[in-house]
């Protein structure tokens, strides 16, 4: 077992380089963007991504969740046939949705609710859908392959284009919001030229009738599934300009990206674990790591959750010059949201560890249901929070849909691939979550949060990590000997 887990812990680390240096680099374009837009400019970037990440999803239908599956179990000769057959039929769909998104740009750009000076982004919009969805399978390849650094490789120039185009267009060229667009666009489409050669060695120009169809069968359950998923993700954001204004979407979207560690954890994580328990699930300890896996997951994402949550806004409003935050003033109070969707990516993250039993056991059917009532728990809670709590009420709907997830997708998993969790440990670590945060709003709300309060959070946090045992001196040991061994050195003569 420890050689299968620390398997996945160089995959882990591998896509993490690319998936940190990324989103870190996408975090510091936040406060970047502060001090080069307004709060009502940022709402409008924020409501189009928002639709951006809907069609995302629809473009790809979840094609590439059934071409993993399928490749995965294909021999060698067979890998070319399920690699084109996905492939050529993600590409003819997306020509045809590109297509119909020109014709209907018009009604497109007004329920998108652009203003009419910015409806130009509608074709940026188009063609990063085109080139984002055609990138998709052949990372999807990569991954199954376990080519960790050159998927990691293309990532990161991806992000560095587009980081640097940034600043180019809005420092050089004054682009306004519309330099967000470009760049995504020139960097998805250098991406998809970096994949091409991937593309041309495993493509034959032929679809198989019956394995697409099977390709379908499995997919198409992912569709609803993820947009329900997305739903949850971004919803807030047209609720919360229902409800309230431009300038308030602008500062909760600033709180929501700072919530990134926790999502870059997760999404890192996700990259190495849905192609590591397809290739162990025969394993006759399976479940025995599973089990592991998770626990250690949940441990470590609590202790970043803690460290984050207790000293994120005491960074972002440190004045590198007079009078000059790294977040721009005017957005730092929608910082208080901070720790609550740190803590609903966690659960996102014990979601994604609770994926193995049905994809293991080909009950991708219940995905739909599962996701389709996190996104009513969050739509039902944005509309009835928001009201009361503002943007505090977004971001408690994020936490309530994850946690509802969490639940059904253990209750549907454990019926069809049984696995003994620690559960004992698992509800120690959330219970010193949800106390460590009801002390830190309750400072927040009703003292005010000093420093000293923050470290005595900090140091209760971590001394009840071991006298609660949930973390020994032997298990710190033993996560030592899972990470990755060292290369000797090799003396020079």
């Amino acid at each position: 077992m420890r050689e299968k887990i620390r398997e996945l812990t160089k995959d882990t680390a591998i896509y993490g380089i690319s998936t940190i240096v990324g989103r870190f680099l996408g975090f510091l374009l936040v406060p970047f963007y502060t001090h080069f837009i307004s709060p009502g400019a940022m709402g409008v970037y924020t409501n189009i991504y928002a639709y951006l990440a809907f069609l995302n999803i629809v473009f790809i239908y979840g094609m590439d969740a059934a071409f993993m599956k399928y490749s995965s179990l294909a021999g060698p000769n067979e890998k070319k046939d399920v690699f084109s057959t996905a492939y050529l039929s993600v590409v003819v769909t997306t020509l045809l949705l590109t297509a119909a998104l020109f014709l209907l740009r018009h009604p497109f750009i007004r329920m998108m609710e652009v203003p009419g000076h910015y409806a130009r982004l509608v074709y940026y919009t188009v063609f990063i859908l085109l080139f984002d969805t055609l990138a998709l399978i052949p990372f999807a390849n990569l991954r199954l392959e376990r080519k960790a650094k050159k998927f990691a490789i293309i990532k990161l120039g991806n992000i560095l284009l587009n980081l640097a185009l940034n600043l180019l267009f809005f420092i050089q060229f004054h682009m306004g919001i519309e330099a967000i667009f470009a760049a995504n666009l020139i960097a998805s489409a250098a991406t998809f030229l970096a994949l091409l050669p991937e593309i041309r060695a495993r493509l034959t120009f032929h679809i198989q009738g019956p394995l697409f169809r099977r390709l379908l069968r499995f997919g198409l359950p992912y569709l609803p599934a993820s947009l329900a998923s997305i739903m949850i993700q971004v919803i807030d954001r047209p609720i919360v300009l229902a409800k309230t204004n431009l300038e308030t979407l602008g500062l909760y979207q600033t709180g929501h990206k700072l919530g990134i560690f926790m999502m870059l954890v997760v999404s890192m994580f996700q990259y190495a674990w849905q192609p590591f328990f397809l290739n162990n699930a025969r394993e006759k300890n399976a479940k025995e790591i599973f089990a592991k896996v998770m626990t250690i997951f949940v441990a470590a994402a609590s202790l970043l959750w803690v460290v984050i949550s207790l000293f994120i806004d005491m960074a972002a409003g440190w004045e590198f010059s007079p009078g000059r935050s790294i977040i721009e003033k005017s957005f730092l109070p929608g910082l208080v949201v901070v720790p609550v969707i740190l803590l609903a990516y966690l659960f996102n993250g014990i979601y994604v560890n609770l994926w193995a039993g049905l994809y293991i056991q080909e009950k991708t059917k219940y995905f739909p249901l599962v996701t389709g009532a996190g996104a009513l728990v969050n739509v039902a809670v944005n509309l009835l929070l928001i009201p009361k709590l503002g943007i505090m009420g977004a971001a408690l709907a994020i936490l309530a849909s994850y946690m509802t997830m969490s639940a059904l997708l253990q209750y549907f998993s454990q019926k069809f691939y049984p696995i003994a969790y620690e559960y004992a440990k698992l509800a120690k670590i959330l219970s010193v979550v949800f106390l460590t945060g009801a002390a830190f709003y309750y400072l927040h709300f009703c003292v005010g949060l000093e420093l000293w309060h923050r470290f005595i959070l900090l140091a209760a946090f971590l001394a009840a990590f071991f006298a609660l045992r949930i973390v020994k001196k032997e298990d710190l040991r033993r996560l030592r000997n899972l990470l990755p061994a060292k290369k000797p050195s090799v003396p020079i003569p």
